[in-house]
């Protein structure tokens, strides 16, 4: 999993690092929470039909190795060592 940088966050929301450039306008703390507290819901709603979707793929995946076996067909798996 990649870190995530802070500053790249910060660079994101408009902040500056505190060089010469032109400095954007702040954001009420209240705001910035709500953004982020908006934010992590849009994620953890994402990963949730992210897992959904990896458990219906498996499913149908596993049918498929179970339909192959029955036929004869030995399927190794990538977790079996070769």
């Amino acid at each position: 999993m990649a870190d995530i940088k802070k500053e790249n966050l910060e660079k994101a929301l408009g902040k500056t690092d505190g060089k010469a450039e032109k400095k954007a306008p702040e954001m009420p703390k209240e705001m910035e929470i709500g953004f982020h507290q908006g934010s992590l819901n849009t994620l953890i709603n994402e990963r949730n039909e992210m897992i959904r979707l990896v458990q219906q793929i498996e499913s149908v995946m596993q049918a498929h190795i179970k339909r192959l076996e029955e036929l004869g067909v030995k399927v190794r798996t990538s977790s079996e060592k070769q």
